[in-house]
């Protein structure tokens, strides 16, 4: 595959970041709807996968092809602009702003949350024939998880608001690498290969992942989940979308624009240095 070296699609991270600001807002809602729908359904196939293999591995191993699909198609999911618009705001581009940058934030979020509820609708009313019968495995499947991820982390007050919050941010580290990984490779083995690992990282170790959660929670709502909207944004999504948004930018965000956009000097080495060390590899 043709690898394109950091410091060319570090620029290119800041490229995306300007020209997600720029967009219209019907474009912006358009690609969102769709990142949200299409990711909505990878998690629905992963679960399938791993309720009916019993082997949790398989889904996750599974769950990646959704993601790959849609940063191929070139939409936009709430995670990646985290990372990469505040970039072109450090790049001082001409135009971008907090505004601007709160306005893109804003309508990503909806058209994701749209494109996820969709698909849960959808997908609830196939499990349950129109809600006419139980949800089946899968179904319930989802529902434990939307309790214990909302009612489960509520049991422990602050600590279990810290913990999503926490792995909302190891999750968008690793998801904004998948981000970053579509940049890297001209070729579309490449980018396959560079987003499949971190993404399936984030899948089995169980991060948190708010787009995921805005199918994961209403599915489980629509089928019975035994919590309230107002636990699923106050124990998820809300220290879900914070721990997102930090963990994003500044652990994949800000590191690869300081060192490889804004690289500091190179260290100067002194004469008598630089003497002393060809002395000593000079031959005897």
């Amino acid at each position: 595959m043709s690898y394109i070296v950091p410091s060319e699609f570090a620029t290119k991270m800041v490229d995306a970041g300007e020209s997600k600001t720029y967009m219209s807002t019907r474009d912006t809602l358009i690609r969102s709807f769709m990142a949200g729908a299409i990711l909505a359904l990878a998690a629905a196939f992963a679960v399938t996968v791993a309720v009916q293999t019993g082997v949790f591995l398989i889904g996750a191993l599974l769950f990646p092809v959704g993601f790959i699909m849609l940063y191929l198609m070139g939409f936009d999911l709430l995670t990646g602009v985290f990372m990469l618009t505040p970039l072109a705001l450090l790049d001082k581009r001409p135009g971008v702003t907090v505004k601007a940058i709160l306005r893109n934030w804003g309508w990503v979020f909806l058209g994701n949350f749209a494109g996820a509820l969709t698909v849960a609708f959808l997908m609830a009313f196939i499990f349950t024939y129109g809600f006419n019968t139980e949800p089946g495995a899968i179904g319930q499947k989802l529902s434990s998880v939307g309790e214990a991820r909302t009612l489960g982390y509520a049991e422990f007050g602050l600590a279990g608001w810290g913990t999503i919050f926490i792995r909302g941010m190891l999750c968008n580290w690793m998801v904004s690498m998948g981000v970053v990984g579509a940049m890297i490779s001209t070729s579309v083995s490449g980018k396959f290969l560079a987003m499949w690992m971190p993404i399936m990282l984030f899948f089995f170790m169980g991060f948190e992942h708010s787009v995921v959660n805005m199918f994961l929670f209403p599915s489980a709502m629509l089928m019975g989940g035994g919590f309230s909207v107002a636990d699923y944004f106050l124990w998820n999504e809300i220290p879900t979308v914070l721990g997102n948004l930090v963990g994003g930018l500044a652990f994949t965000g800000l590191t690869l624009y300081v060192t490889h956009v804004r690289t500091a000097p190179k260290r100067q080495v002194a004469p008598a240095t630089m003497d002393n060390a060809a002395m000593s590899s000079s031959p005897a």
